[in-house]
């Protein structure tokens, strides 16, 4: 499977409110983790079928 869904930069600006602040721990990248699950709920796959990365 080559094809990545990410969302767009302009469906994450959208949502970047909603997420909580980093209190002194770097944030991970939010937009490929929001992406992942997306992708999970949309496939309907399992957490070990997502593809390596």
């Amino acid at each position: 499977m080559s094809e990545i869904f990410l969302l767009s930069e302009r469906q994450m600006e959208r949502i970047r409110p909603y997420f909580p602040l980093a209190h002194g721990v770097p944030r991970v990248d939010d937009r490929r983790v929001l992406s992942g699950i997306l992708y999970v709920i949309r496939n309907g796959l399992q957490w070990k079928y997502i593809p390596k990365t």
